[in-house]
């Protein structure tokens, strides 16, 4: 962030403090240690310099913000000191399938545009056989949580003031409809019907929610999701890393811009690509097993 869009930064955001507290100009700058005149050139638009660091530090000590979210660098701590983030966190304990920070982050960035790189499939997509088979491991109750979430999720989506995308790569989705891979033991009749759901949900959906599909053998990207300015969480298996600072969230959101543009199948398209991948695995189940052998 440029030295301009910082003041510009601090002077909005000093300004919302000061609303806040409910006291006038006089009282706020008594209360913070500053002179009325350096408080009103500090909220001046013509106004292109920062005060001193001191100065910064004593407000936001006083006012119990971060200095970082003062000065426009993280979209956290603007409220109180018991919920100042740093830049950067590590939540542990991402592998569990009941982990109800997603559902809180989701909430939390209601109105914001989410943006989001999946593991697998899209949850809100996901079928609950599909659901079951990857948490099979965990057990009936946790599974019937998962469903429950991706029902939520879905629900979410069909606000007409949602805006969501995702991007996975194309040849995630053939090994998905093959039965590659980590999907060798889902039965054929389960990776129809998931292809099938698909191709209706993304069909009612649309635009609310967009999904791109990418050339995995030119981008590449861990599981993320952007939710708007409030934060980005990478899912590194078994914890998150959660980004909080306006700076990283801004190299992230290029990130996920660059995988967009890089789209070989655009959202139109993909139901398209998945009625394709549903009529070869409808013709695989009709060939004889000589057949498909050769």
């Amino acid at each position: 962030m440029d030295r301009r869009k910082t003041v510009e930064a601090f002077r909005e955001r000093l300004s919302e403090v000061i609303e806040r507290s409910g006291l006038s100009r006089m009282a706020f700058s008594a209360r913070v240690g500053l002179d009325r005149s350096t408080l009103s050139q500090l909220l001046s638009s013509g106004n292109e310099r920062l005060p001193r660091a001191e100065t910064i530090a004593a407000i936001a000590g006083r006012e119990q913000v971060s200095v970082d979210w003062l000065l426009g660098l993280s979209q956290e701590g603007q409220i109180g000191a018991d919920i100042m983030a740093p830049a950067l966190e590590i939540e542990s304990g991402a592998a569990s399938p009941a982990d109800e920070r997603l559902a809180r982050w989701h909430a939390e960035a209601a109105g914001y545009k989410i943006r989001y790189v999946p593991t697998t499939l899209p949850d809100l997509l996901k079928t609950k056989e599909v659901i079951r088979y990857e948490f099979q491991e965990y057990g009936a109750r946790v599974p019937k949580a998962r469903i429950e979430q991706a029902e939520e999720r879905l629900a979410y989506s069909r606000l007409p003031e949602t805006d969501m995308e995702a991007c996975s790569s194309f040849q995630a989705l053939e090994d998905f409809a093959r039965g590659h891979g980590v999907w060798r033991g889902l039965p054929a009749e389960g990776r129809a019907a998931q292809l099938n759901a698909m191709t209706v949900l993304l069909d009612e959906l649309y635009p609310t929610f967009r999904w791109f599909l990418f050339d995995g053998l030119q981008r590449y990207s861990v599981p993320l999701t952007i939710f708007g300015p409030k934060r980005v969480a990478v899912y590194v298996g078994n914890m998150y890393l959660v980004f909080n600072s306006t700076e990283h969230i801004q190299v992230l959101t290029r990130h996920f811009d660059d995988l967009i543009r890089a789209a070989v199948i655009q959202p139109p398209d993909v139901i398209d690509f998945l009625k394709g991948l549903l009529r070869e695995l409808e013709g695989c189940a009709g060939e004889p097993a000589a057949g498909r052998d050769k």
